[in-house]
């Protein structure tokens, strides 16, 4: 079977990987990829994600078997529709299926149509009102972009004032362009957040996959501006089976029947409340960094599951969504500023040492190589550099010994990724 990945990250760059090392496929392409990438399967440099008349071009010419779409962009833009209306199997939802990310005042229609437990919220494209609402909170809320903002539209302010120049800065200033024409206004909730990962296939299966905890702040302690993510780690050991069974049942489930027929993968984003489980956010693509924990302990017929998602047999090949026991745990290394502005080009050192530690794979983002072969930094996130152990003791310590190997001008990550949830395991 040969397969197309669709994207050029830490995300697809695991995704690659996976998929190369299942028996059942035969090739692994990926547009536009970037240097680690490379290593594993045949890149596209010059096809953009989000280029749809590009990709599908791409697809007939090599006549691809399999897309996998790892970005929410051209998901949202239709490129699974476009693919589908040629024959084309694609792992990732329509149009109308990625809305649930696309629009979080959307998401909150579907949330309220079915019952599912979420913050109370209002959408809003009028300051006035929205900062009414906040009034109504308490002076408390989190202010999100409606639309796609790289995981950078959200504001948790502590106060009215904090909340009041977060709207304006989405309706008014136009920080996040058309993202941010409406902003969803949302209670503060309390409690650990979670992610919970299911694949389905349209036609009535939606497997569980397993769950994921990722930093989004870009400083130790939960500091400093929202990023793409800092790091991650998987299993969550404060999450017992029942709650997640519940997920799938009350959360995952519901959304998929509402979207049916939805093929791909969805994720909650949820918070453990004292009142329980409530949804944050819903994804329609695999995280990143979560990808980079979770398929390292994925056995090796993760292109087979995901054929099965693309062509409705997902009954038939539910085995395969397994996990391996032990933990993983992955740290991400980013250019000198991020996520506010960088430099690229920086020589990367350390690499191959990294890579010859047990349990420790290396996988790239924003790299790209020089007319030597030299790696280079070539975006924000540069690596992720994930950790595999018995435990997430172990798993944490080999990603840090990892990192702490590898060098550029600038580098940068935090140090307590997992630490707290390593802690809670000892205790």
């Amino acid at each position: 079977m040969k397969v197309l990945v669709v994207g050029g990250g830490g995300r697809e760059h695991a995704l690659c990987w996976r998929l190369a090392q299942d028996p059942a496929v035969t090739r692994v392409l990926a547009a536009p990829g970037n240097a680690g990438i490379a290593q594993v399967a045949e890149c596209f440099p010059d096809v953009r994600a989000d280029d749809l008349d590009q990709v599908v071009d791409l697809v007939e010419r090599r006549d691809v078997e399999l897309t996998v779409v790892g970005p929410e962009v051209p998901l949202v833009a239709g490129l699974a529709d476009a693919l589908r209306k040629r024959g084309r199997n694609v792992f990732g939802p329509s149009a109308a299926g990625a809305r649930i990310e696309g629009s979080k005042a959307f998401a909150k229609e579907i949330m309220a149509r079915r019952g599912i437990p979420t913050a109370r919220s209002g959408a809003f494209d009028d300051v006035g009102r929205a900062v009414a609402f906040v009034d109504e909170l308490g002076g408390a809320a989190v202010i999100k972009a409606d639309g796609l903002a790289a995981g950078k539209g959200v504001v948790v302010a502590s106060d009215r004032g904090t909340a009041a120049m977060a709207i304006e800065d989405c309706l008014v200033a136009g920080a996040y362009g058309d993202a941010g024409r409406t902003v969803v206004v949302e209670e503060v909730l309390e409690g650990p957040e979670v992610s919970i990962f299911a694949v389905t296939d349209g036609k009535g299966s939606c497997v569980l996959l397993d769950s994921a905890q990722d930093h989004k702040r870009v400083g130790d302690g939960d500091t400093g501006p929202n990023t793409g993510g800092m790091g991650c780690y998987s299993p969550v050991p404060f999450l017992d089976q029942d709650t997640a069974t519940w997920v799938l049942d009350n959360v995952l489930t519901q959304v998929v029947d509402e979207l049916r027929p939805y093929r791909g993968v969805l994720y909650a984003g949820l918070m453990l409340t004292p009142d329980g489980p409530k949804v944050l956010e819903f994804n329609c693509r695999f995280g990143d960094p979560e990808t980079q924990v979770l398929l390292p302990r994925m056995p090796y017929g993760f292109g087979t599951l995901l054929h099965a998602c693309a062509t409705g047999r997902l009954a038939y090949e539910a085995g395969h969504a397994g996990f391996d026991d032990g933990a993983a745990v992955t740290v991400v290394i980013a250019s000198g500023g991020y996520p506010g502005a960088y430099g690229i080009g920086f020589p990367i050192h350390g690499l191959e040492a990294a890579e010859a530690i047990e349990g420790v794979t290396v996988f790239h983002a924003g790299t790209a190589r020089d007319d030597e072969g030299r790696f280079l930094t070539a975006g924000g996130r540069v690596l992720s550099v994930t950790g595999v152990g018995a435990d997430l003791a172990e798993a944490r310590a080999r990603a840090y010994q990892g990192v702490d190997g590898i060098h550029f001008d600038g580098a940068h990550h935090r140090t307590d990724i997992a630490a707290h949830a390593v802690e809670g395991a000892r205790a």
